[in-house]
């Protein structure tokens, strides 16, 4: 394995590989460790730290990136969301740190911009689409709201060390400018340094700048520029991996509360059998796994959706009954079962919408590694998983994909 990544989230780590396999590198997406690690030249590991106490996160991020380096990965990734998804006191910059320090690196670039998604920086704030990310529905995120869209600023709350910039105008001149801004950031004593990019050649610029260091760490836009650095030392194979189709039932799980998401099931469940899974209900033990997937297996021909997505307000009585984040592992664990008892008893492709519960999916069904396959939208691949027998997914950020998103991923879903 050439190069390897931790993402802090489970839809975060197949954006970035859906990214590195578009590049030309056979990539694996993996949940655990400890396994042996299948051939590849790209390693994801989907971890699930972006909202996890900072010890936590630091410690299970240190392991992965050991058992990626005892691989062999000569470079190293540090994956988080394209809207810098966080708090004050929050993980991204704890972790950057100790994993420069683990690789014995000065400085790494930070850069959530994905322009294909419609996240850019400039000046070292984030916007998405044409607003500043702090005037999005981001800034309502039930767990980790967006308010500053200043990454300088909000990364300096939680880091030890300066956190250094490099404007677009530096970034336009190609890669040896982007170096020499960095050494001049290092001389200052920054170690983090978040750097502009607002559309595709600002980050293969990027990518060109940072070939030879340790650590980059960003959204998954960061890494468009990294296999070329590879392939021009002649180390990546010219063959593309293959990923078995998979044929049977499909099943559609959304728990993102985004607004994109909101859109997406109601545009979806115009057409296919639709269950809104009450979080009041849900807390008070009226809905049970076996109950909905006899609701499910007698919809199963047409691909139906089960959801627990809606506005903030609308799952704010639950969370103030029971505690927001009781709300959200209760609604976690039953996506996990029942995605579980689904495919154990048939169910092939699964579509996940969210990426808490997206992880929690993952973790239910055992999948240590899966292939990456052919893009579905921006950011989202089709995986292959192998639990009694191949089992095809979709992992989709809940901001992420297009309109009839859920729509396509059924049918892209088990193509190989």
């Amino acid at each position: 394995m050439l190069l390897g990544a931790i993402a802090d989230d489970f839809t975060g780590a197949s954006d970035l590989a859906n990214t590195l396999a578009k590049g030309g590198m056979s990539t694996m997406q993996f949940s655990g460790l400890g396994r042996a690690v299948p051939a590849c030249e790209a390693g994801v590991v989907a971890l699930k730290t972006r909202s996890a106490p900072v010890k936590d996160a630091v410690a299970q991020s240190i392991d992965a990136v050991k058992w990626l380096l005892d691989a062999g990965c000569e470079q190293i990734i540090f994956k988080y969301c394209s809207t810098f998804d966080s708090t004050p006191e929050g993980n991204i910059g704890p972790v950057a740190e100790a994993l420069l320090d683990l690789l014995g690196a000065e400085t790494a670039v930070v850069c959530p911009a994905f322009p294909g998604a419609g996240r850019r920086l400039f000046m070292g704030h984030l916007f998405v689409g044409d607003r500043l990310l702090s005037e999005t529905g981001m800034r309502h995120h039930p767990l980790t709201p967006m308010t500053d869209p200043d990454i300088r600023r909000w990364l300096t709350l939680q880091a030890r060390h300066p956190v250094g910039s490099v404007y677009l105008d530096t970034v336009r001149g190609g890669p040896e400018a982007i170096r020499a801004a960095f050494a001049r950031e290092s001389d200052e004593g920054r170690r983090l340094i978040v750097t502009d990019a607002v559309d595709d050649a600002d980050l293969l610029s990027i990518g060109q700048a940072v070939a030879g260091q340790r650590l980059v760490t960003g959204g998954s836009g960061i890494a468009q520029g990294l296999p070329a650095n590879f392939r021009a030392q002649g180390k990546l194979s010219a063959s593309a991996a293959e990923i078995p189709a998979v044929d049977g039932p499909a099943i559609v799980l959304c728990g993102s509360c985004s607004t994109a998401s909101q859109n997406q099931v109601a545009i979806y469940a115009k057409s296919h059998p639709a269950f809104a899974l009450d979080p009041l209900a849900l807390m008070r033990g009226e809905i049970e796994v076996d109950a909905l997937a006899g609701w499910i297996r007698g919809h199963q021909d047409q691909a139906p959706i089960v959801y627990s997505t809606a506005a903030p307000e609308a799952v704010s009585d639950a969370q103030a009954r029971f505690g927001r984040e009781t709300v959200s592992g209760r609604i976690e664990e039953f996506f996990a079962r029942l995605a579980r008892y689904l495919v154990d008893t048939g169910t092939r492709r699964v579509i996940v919408g969210g990426g808490e519960t997206s992880g929690a999916v993952v973790e239910a069904l055992q999948l240590p590694s899966m292939q990456v396959g052919h893009e579905i939208d921006p950011g989202v691949p089709v995986l292959v998983g192998w639990r009694n027998g191949p089992v095809g997914l979709a992992l989709k950020s809940g901001n992420f994909g297009a309109p009839d998103f859920f729509e396509k991923a059924v049918g892209e879903v088990g193509r190989s």
